[in-house]
Parts: structure tokens; sequence; C-alpha cells
């Protein structure tokens, strides 16, 4: 298929508030922490990786605002789900939210990345305990992965990005 010629690969970014998507944008497109606010509505960049172009969407994930993240996803091959590590009571809602993502018809292709993010915390949830909490193992027909990361120093950032650029290969 022509997928790797095409020029963007549009990827929309989220999660509940301040589980650290804007500061993800961010990291991927300037390589620095930046101070940032909740996102009212949506921020959008274009992330350049071994000539492949992404054009990843960072919507707001406050609840008011969730019922509107639909209308981002037409023609979207990749989903990034970030998970605050640290907000054990707050994961039911993520799990909510994902499922009911994974069943919008344009979506049925995209694949489903997870950035466990703010791993750098004493005493966050593990990958294995948020995928455990997110019943990963029952998404059956989205290619997914889970990555431990860190948004404020961007660790297991490159290691999401090198993933969505491996399934591109794939298909």
């Amino acid at each position: 298929m022509d997928v790797l010629w095409r020029s963007e690969h549009k990827v929309i970014i989220v999660g509940l508030d301040n589980a650290g998507k804007t500061t993800i944008l961010y990291q991927f497109s300037m390589n620095e922490v930046v101070h940032t606010s909740p996102t009212i509505g949506s921020n959008v960049e274009e992330i350049v990786v071994n000539n492949t172009h992404f054009l990843m969407w960072d919507i707001g994930g406050q609840e008011s605002l969730r019922s509107s993240w639909n209308t981002y996803y037409t023609n979207t091959e990749f989903v990034i789900v970030v998970v605050d590590s640290t907000d054990r009571e707050r994961i039911s809602v993520t799990k909510e939210e994902l499922y009911r993502m994974l069943a919008h018809e344009d979506l049925k292709k995209a694949g489903l990345l997870i950035f466990a993010n703010k791993q750098d915390v004493k005493g966050c949830m593990s990958v294995a305990e948020i995928s455990q909490s997110l019943q990963l193992t029952s998404v059956k027909d989205h290619q997914w992965h889970i990555q431990a990361c860190c948004a404020l120093t961007g660790e297991g950032l490159c290691q999401g990005l090198e993933w969505m650029m491996s399934r591109l290969r794939v298909r």
C-alpha cells in the first residue's frame, strides 16, 4: 500500500485533563518542557521523524470537552492515549473513554499507543498495572502498544514514536 508515501499521518493525543498530553506534544516538537495550562480545544503540531510527517492533534481532556473528541477522528491513523500513572482514582474513567473511542467507526483502523506518563513519580502505577486496569489484552481489533514515559524528561517518548513508525511499515 502507499501509506508510507502519504505526506502526513494524522495522530490524535487524548487523555484526561492533566495527564501530560500537551507536555508530550511540545516535547516532540521542540524537545523541551513547555509550561502549559489546560487545553481548551486543541493544539496541533507537525512532527517529522525520518522524513515521516505526523500531524499531531492534542485535544483538551476536561470532562466537558471529551464529548467533542469524535469530531477529530476522521482520517486518524494513530490514537495516543496519555495516562497519568499517578491518577489511580480516574483510571476507570480513562478506560471508559478508551473503549468508547475504540468502538467509533472512524477509528477502526487506527493504531493505539498508550503513554503511561509520570513514571518518575514514586508510587505511580506500573505499565503492567495500567495495562491490567485498562484491560488492554482484550483489545483485539487494534494494533496497540503501551509505553512507560516521563513527559518532563522525554524519557520513553522516542520508543513510542518508533512503535508508530514500525506500524506504518507493516501495513
